[in-house]
This record gives C-alpha cells, sequence and structure tokens, in this order.
C-alpha cells in the first residue's frame, strides 16, 4: 500500500494548518519531490535488483549511526513487518557499533592533507553477517563509508559491492537511498527543532 502521506510530515510530525505545514507548503516543488523520491525507493511496483528487506534495512542503519530516532523507529517498524527478530537485533547492535562523527578520511597528498581526519572504518561483526548475509552486510559498510567517510570512497569500495553479489544497477539505488536517508534525516531533525523553537516562544503581548 502507498504512503498518501507526506512522509517528511509524518516523520517529523507537522499537522495540517500547523505553522510549520505554511513554511513546507511555500516549497511545493521540493516538497513532492522528496514524496517522489521516497516513493520510488521504499514503495516501487517493482524492486528490482534490491529487495524491500535491504531498502529497509539500509534506511534504519543510515537514520541510526545519524542518531535520528524518529526515522530510524519508522523503517524499523517497516521491518518489523518483514525481517525475522534476530535480524533486527543484529542491525541494531551493528548501528552502535556504527555510530561515529564525520566526515573524516584522508584528501589526495597535497594542500588538503592538513586536513586529514582519522576515524572508524566499520566493518559488520563476523557473527552478524551471518545473519544479515554478505550482501546486506558489504551494503552497510558502503553506507557507512559514503556518510562518514565520502572522501576516501574509492574503486575498490565499488568492487567489494560487486563482490558481494550487488549489480550495477543495486549499486545506483544504494547510493540513491543512502543520499535520500541523510537528505530525510537533515529534514526531519530541522523540522523539529524548529518545531521546538516555534513551540517555546512568547505569546505576543496583547
Amino acid at each position: 500500500m502507498s504512503t498518501e502521506t507526506d512522509i517528511i510530515d509524518l516523520l517529523a510530525g507537522i499537522e495540517a494548518g500547523s505553522p510549520l505545514d505554511g513554511i513546507r507548503g511555500k516549497r511545493v516543488q521540493a516538497r513532492e519531490n522528496a514524496q517522489v523520491s521516497y516513493l520510488t525507493l521504499f514503495e516501487p511496483a517493482d524492486f528490482g535488483d534490491v529487495s524491500a528487506l535491504e531498502r529497509y534495512a539500509v534506511a534504519a542503519f543510515v537514520a541510526g549511526v545519524h542518531g535520528e530516532p524518529h526515522v530510524t523507529a519508522f523503517y524499523f517498524n517497516k521491518l518489523g513487518d518483514i525481517a525475522r527478530p534476530e535480524f533486527v537485533a543484529a542491525l541494531k547492535t551493528e548501528i552502535g557499533r556504527g555510530k561515529t562523527t564525520g566526515p573524516y578520511g584522508a584528501f589526495p597528498a597535497g594542500p588538503l592533507s592538513v586536513e586529514n581526519k582519522p576515524g572508524l572504518i566499520y566493518r559488520v561483526a563476523p557473527d552478524h553477517q551471518r545473519i544479515l548475509g554478505t550482501k546486506l552486510a558489504a551494503a552497510l559498510e558502503h553506507a557507512h563509508l559514503l556518510v562518514f567517510r565520502p572522501r576516501d570512497a574509492a574503486p575498490a569500495d565499488m568492487q567489494a559491492l560487486l563482490d558481494a553479489s550487488w549489480t550495477a544497477t543495486g549499486i545506483v539505488t544504494l547510493s540513491q537511498l543512502v543520499a535520500f536517508l541523510s537528505f530525510q534525516v537533515r529534514s526531519v531533525s530541522g523540522l523539529r527543532t524548529l518545531a521546538a523553537s516555534i513551540e517555546h516562544q512568547p505569546s505576543p503581548a496583547r
């Protein structure tokens, strides 16, 4: 069943007629484009090379390592309908293992090298790799790379996905998922912060 409610409104707790609804209503095209992106990635007519389970798992992981609880809970709820409990438990543990701050990584040798910053090189635990599967484990590691170490991305990382049975089309979809989730997390977090700010503003004097 397709999601008729705007997904960002739902995750940010925006009600029709509220001040935030009015603010978002001023950017109709951006609002519609975000909704179309969600439906295309998570409710397509044909999931193709990336299953619903893989999409929701990557989404929950990306939202989780970003530390956005509402988005994370939404995708875990979706996963709960199709994934085994041990799968969900393993993924939650991997989110905890993957949480860090960024971006970090190394620039090519040159003037920007002074901005090199070391950080976590995330790998799925072997026991969880058996539960999640080699293909999804590779996707989570690649998603973590794109979120926290984008400057370190190299051809070898693409080959790791291919070696884990990702197709070229599937890799494109995976990249789109990570990009959309990063946008969705920032949008929801920002809107919830704005909502809290509006709520605590003093009422105008009469």
